[in-house]
């Protein structure tokens, strides 16, 4: 489909991603990842940056570029920055195995929209896909209730975030669901993974606060010295704060910083009840009624196998030949098509299709 030869612009047409890799095996599975989501997407593969800088050049509007970082003879920066020049309003996400400091924040600093370190965590890469594609959310879905409309918890939210001088607060349900936010984070393409991990130490949190009877949440779980600090503070048996931001858990100012939050956790609590939002609260013998919901999406072929793909080798000793793991995952993803997201959900009938259990190698 070309473009507009009076006025320059493209016509209206399905999202069109580029690929670039010089691992067929990687293009492979990126595809088949992509493909997955289930949404009208054109992709286009390039085993190199030159073909991918001539596939840059033809009439045809380029929505997304894919891109390894380390490629034969150019950088991944570089190619963004060529095809930028083409297609100045093209989203790029950039994959690298380098996890030094200074190159992650040359590629931020070069203008990529998301940044990813092998082995690629799957669920976070098809969120911003989405996301930046403005694509129907399957990945991380926000709670579509009476929540995100209220006007008294946002503003709750967003008087505690200004008043702490925090990126970013979100309201999260145990099931891993933003149902109010106020800011962004400081790395949005990492919300999927920071949710479902927060979320399970959430569960682990709530379990205490039954064996001790809390009726009060206090309790602050605290992360810092990272790209930014994270805070995740319990309102109650089914829901909490997550506060992000610079040096909001520093020692020295950690207390003046936070002590606003006991006031908000009760406001928000009985925001929540006004609203007819109910803390799920603890069975007669104290055990939870039910488990967090995993993010997840598809239904045949485990992340984690995937992601273990699209690293290095730990050892000579675990690594598949070549040819062993290409004729697996040409097979794999042949027979199923689909990917699954949640690396703890593969039923020993889906095992046994792949040939991994034993029954299966016997016959």
């Amino acid at each position: 489909m070309g473009y507009s030869l009076v006025d320059g612009s493209y016509p209206m047409s399905i999202p069109r991603i580029l690929i670039v890799d010089d691992q067929r095996d990687i293009i492979r599975l990126i595809h088949a990842t992509l493909d997955s989501l289930g949404h009208d997407l054109e992709i286009v593969e390039a085993p190199s940056g030159e073909e991918a800088l001539l596939e840059a050049t033809q009439n045809k509007k380029l929505d997304m570029l894919v891109s390894d970082y380390k490629l034969p003879g150019i950088t991944g920066v570089e190619l963004m920055a060529k095809v930028r020049k083409r297609h100045p309003d093209v989203k790029t996400i950039l994959i690298t195995a380098m996890t030094d400091k200074k190159t992650r924040e040359d590629m931020r600093s070069a203008g990529a929209t998301a940044l990813f370190e092998k082995p690629i965590p799957l669920a976070d890469f098809l969120d911003v896909v989405e996301r930046e594609l403005g694509l129907d959310r399957t990945i991380l879905i926000e709670e579509n209730d009476v929540v995100e409309d209220d006007k008294s918890l946002s503003t709750l939210l967003t008087t505690l975030r200004k008043q702490i001088d925090a990126h970013a607060v979100l309201l999260i349900s145990e099931r891993g669901r933003v149902l109010v936010r106020a800011g962004e984070l400081k790395d949005s393409s990492m919300e999927v993974s920071l949710l479902s991990t927060l979320v399970n130490i959430l569960s682990v949190s709530q379990k205490v606060s039954r064996v001790i009877h809390q009726e009060k949440f206090h309790n602050l779980h605290i992360f810092k010295d990272g790209d930014q600090d994270i805070v995740l503070a319990p309102v109650d048996y089914s829901h909490a704060l997550l506060i992000a931001g610079d040096d909001i858990a520093r020692y020295e100012n950690l207390t003046e910083r936070l002590l606003p939050l006991e006031e908000y956790r009760e406001n928000i609590k009985k925001e929540l009840k006004s609203l007819g939002v109910t803390s799920r609260e603890p069975d007669a013998d104290g055990e939870e009624s039910s488990q967090p919901e995993n993010i997840s999406a598809g239904s045949n072929v485990k992340t984690e196998q995937l992601e273990k793909m699209l690293d290095q080798p730990a050892s000579k000793k675990k690594a598949k030949s070549n040819k062993e793991a290409d004729a697996f995952w040409e097979e794999a993803v042949e027979k199923t098509g689909n990917i699954i997201l949640d690396p703890d959900k593969l039923s020993y009938e889906q095992a046994t299709q792949l040939g991994l259990t034993p029954d299966a190698k016997k016959k």
